[in-house]
């Protein structure tokens, strides 16, 4: 599903983002990337969602090896992920029903797919009496709500979810989360990038740890580096 092998990540005047990172993780899987502000969780999902792309090292998604993607291939890979992010990034002058549906138009869905498509998943997220309202009418946990709706409406393989709990409170994290626990359940790999170690030890998932872009810990590598952060990470 998704597999990173010896995967460095350098930016413009040689900062490295990333060092010799490898994982693997499998379909339906769910996994915590775990570690400070700056230690390289958002550039993994960047370059899974191929915003970018490894200076070196293989970076295989969905049957993709990304460094070889066409401008034609990006999107048809983007198609099979959803990604949610911190700051929920909703059209404030559209309804949640048209911040959804805004996924599905610009994949070129059929329109008369779209409103059933839609009302779905708001539904499985608990919003669709809340189809009519707009971003500012809704609570922070509500409009998180909202974007993994929108996230899941092309019925993505992978969710990505970038600190998707970072601006809610804890009756809000509580219910995104499991919210994300049941999305996994119904067989969609989820990968969770957060520093909140309360919540990771909520629930026995897979935890990947990265300290200064290198992986120090991986609670689902046989015999893989682990460091005593790592393991307090993961009890």
């Amino acid at each position: 599903m998704i597999r990173f092998a010896g995967v460095f990540k350098a930016y413009p005047r040689g900062s490295l983002a990333l060092k010799d990172v490898s994982f693997h993780i499998a379909k339906g899987e769910f996994a915590f990337l775990t570690g400070h502000s700056g230690a390289g969780k958002s550039t993994v999902l960047r370059l899974i969602h191929a915003e970018e792309f490894p200076t070196s090292g293989e970076v295989r998604v969905s049957g993709f090896l990304t460094a070889d993607l066409t401008s034609r291939e990006i999107p048809r890979l983007r198609r099979r992920l959803g990604i949610v992010f911190q700051d929920f990034r909703l059209l404030e002058d559209r309804t949640a029903e048209e911040n959804v549906a805004f996924a599905l138009e610009v994949t070129g869905a059929r329109r008369a797919t779209i409103a059933p498509k839609v009302m779905r998943v708001l539904a499985q997220v608990g919003l669709a009496a809340k189809a009519a309202a707009y971003p500012k009418e809704l609570s922070g946990g509500e409009q998180q709500r909202v974007a993994i709706a929108r996230a899941l409406v092309n019925d993505p393989l992978v969710l990505l979810a970038d600190e998707p709990t970072g601006n809610l409170d804890e009756r809000a994290t509580r219910g995104v989360f499991q919210l994300l626990r049941d999305i996994n359940a119904a067989g969609t790999a989820v990968l969770m990038a957060t520093h909140d170690l309360d919540l990771v030890r909520q629930a026995p998932y897979r935890v990947i740890e990265l300290q200064q872009g290198a992986l120090v810990y991986d609670s689902g590598a046989d015999g893989g580096p682990e460091t005593d952060a790592g393991a307090g990470a993961a009890s």
